[in-house]
């Protein structure tokens, strides 16, 4: 049969449109996207003691778990599933770091994500420990460190994270513009995902003020909400939010789509635009798979104990999310062999330390001096603390130590040896703040302590820990503002007198006003002495044969007694 030019030019038209329309109404099927979630790593390259209710068995499980083995381990089996797999934090990755870490100014930490494919992170008010110069300086990489010290000593070249950090709500004043990344999109299996992060805005009152002069930080869900339009323009159709802020419940953290989460960051995403349906958190230490406002919130607690399994379920033309799966799995190193590269590194590092961090100090009383505190908020290493801080200062005229729990990381831990190291004094400071020496009249102490119970930002326990020969009462029956019981301050069995003045130490952060305490920063004749915490307590362990021992039991405190 013979087809004339214009009939076949006619077919050839014919057969395109129906190509076209065959093409229009074959949808690509839905795509799994996975993603895996860290937050509040503060350096733990080893394991460490984790305690958690199992969902399955309803039972309470202690294990040693996380560590960069285990990690590295569960991050190449889950990658042997799906190459494509996306590896993002929620902040707090360095900071409050064991020694292994920190005397090496925490590039070890940078380093093992480098190593384990971290691609992004928020920022967490941890980030901000050394300040911003550092914080640049850990992501960008070179020698140029207020920790010469410390930094490149590990290695000559350090080179920096190869992750990005973003920082939506952290503004530059002279700029009024974000200082880091506010957002980054990765292109996952034909998809545009969108991660904005963001740190709690309340970082001022847990962070040293001079840490983050020149910074402004904004409402958590305002910096998400006006960031999202340039990352739709940017293409973004997945959008993740990463939250340095969390919440409590008292639900198991296996637990999928539990109801009881409390605390700041409920606010925070019921603000966030309808768009966000997915929201990673730090900050509170907690692991939880919650429901807040139809959306998915999850947290993996702290030190790599957890990490957040998440599968999301994408339409790849318009980006709807058709269903989100998340699972807290715990980091049983048994469970979860080490990837090889990932274990040589840390042996090296381990190598590299070991000498420092064995050098001994002294014998304590008992082997553990722990920092848990009594009902009235006081703990035996919360005392010992404050007396070491009081006695390196003798010599500036120093009656009365002030400590933040929050600065007290971990357990005085030694074992049956009771030998305290290095290694385990910097376990539990491991911040290095200089110990800053001030007058405070009588007056001025009780508005100190009194501001222990009216801070609602404040983070973790509001009771100061103080030194030897001041004592109180306190009342939570009474209201805040006048919790002290009338006549129980004193100093040395003396009622403490308004119009007298004190010497008084405590470290750098609590001494700029810290932890919202502002009565620090209003202290006369002011030394920042630049001892380091650190060695105060090193030091005082070392003349102080037995320390800890009179601290050793939950017992009736003779410093701070709430009444019944």
């Amino acid at each position: 049969m013979i087809v004339s030019p214009r009939a076949r030019a006619v077919l050839s038209t014919l057969v395109l449109a129906l190509a076209a329309a065959g093409c229009a109404t074959a949808p690509r099927a839905p795509v799994t996207l996975n993603l895996v979630a860290i937050n509040d790593f503060h350096g733990n390259l080893e394991p460490s003691k984790y305690t958690y209710v199992n969902a399955a068995t309803g039972k309470s499980e202690t294990l040693r778990a996380g560590g960069i083995e285990a990690l590295s381990g569960a991050l190449a089996a889950w990658r042997q599933e799906d190459k494509d797999l996306l590896f993002i934090g929620a902040g707090d990755l360095i900071g409050a770091s064991p020694a292994l870490s920190s005397m090496w100014a925490d590039e070890p930490s940078i380093e093992a994500m480098n190593l384990m494919g971290l691609q992004m992170s928020s920022v967490g008010n941890h980030e901000f420990d050394q300040g911003r110069k550092e914080l640049l300086r850990q992501q960008n990489g070179g020698c140029d460190s207020p920790r010469p010290k410390k930094a490149c000593k590990l290695a000559p070249d350090f080179k920096g994270a190869r992750f990005t950090y973003l920082a939506a709500n952290v503004l530059d004043k002279a700029t009024g513009k974000p200082f880091m990344p506010a957002y980054r999109i990765e292109t996952v299996k034909g998809v545009k995902v969108g991660v904005v992060g963001v740190v709690l805005q309340d970082t001022a009152s847990v962070a040293v003020s001079s840490a983050i002069a020149g910074l402004d930080f904004i409402g958590e869900a305002e910096a998400i909400n006006r960031t999202l339009p340039q990352m739709r323009a940017d293409g973004a159709q997945v959008i993740v939010a990463l939250v340095h802020e969390g919440g409590r419940t008292d639900e198991s953290p296996q637990q999928p789509a539990c109801k009881g989460l409390t605390g700041a960051v409920v606010d925070i995403v019921k603000q966030l635009d309808p768009a966000i349906r997915l929201v990673i958190t730090g900050h509170s230490h907690q692991g939880y798979l919650c429901q807040v406002d139809g959306r998915v919130v999850t947290q993996a607690d702290a030190a790599g104990h957890l990490l957040s399994r998440i599968a999301l379920t994408v339409d790849p033309a318009s980006g709807a999310l058709a269903d989100i799966d998340v699972k807290n799995v715990v980091m049983d190193p048994a469970k979860f062999p080490a990837d090889p590269k990932v274990a040589a590194y840390l042996a090296s590092v381990k190598e590299r330390s070991r000498a420092a961090l064995a050098r001994p100090l002294g014998k304590l009383g008992v082997a553990t001096v722990a920092r848990k505190s009594s009902e009235a908020g006081e703990s035996p290493l919360g005392d010992l603390i404050a007396d070491a801080i009081v006695a390196a200062t003798r010599e500036h005229g120093v009656q009365i130590g002030f400590m933040n729990t929050g600065g007290i990381r971990k357990d005085l831990d030694t074992g049956e040896g009771m030998v305290a190291t290095f290694g385990h004094a910097q376990a539990v400071l491991p911040f290095g703040n200089t110990l800053v020496v001030m007058d405070l009249t009588g007056a001025q102490l009780r508005r100190l302590l009194e501001q222990q119970w009216d801070r609602p930002a404040a983070s973790g326990s509001t009771i100061l820990q103080i030194s030897q020969g001041l004592s109180y009462q306190w009342d939570e029956k009474r209201p805040v503002g006048s919790r002290l019981v009338p006549g129980s301050l004193k100093f040395n069995g003396v009622p403490v007198d308004d119009g007298k003045s004190y010497r008084v130490v405590a470290n750098n952060f609590l001494a700029e006003g810290g932890d919202n305490l502002p009565e620090f920063a209003k202290g006369t004749n002011r030394v920042d002495t630049q001892l380091v915490d650190l060695d105060a307590l090193s030091d005082f362990i070392a003349k102080h044969p037995g320390a800890g021992a009179p601290q050793a039991g939950m017992v009736s405190t003779t410093r701070i007694e709430k009444v019944r």
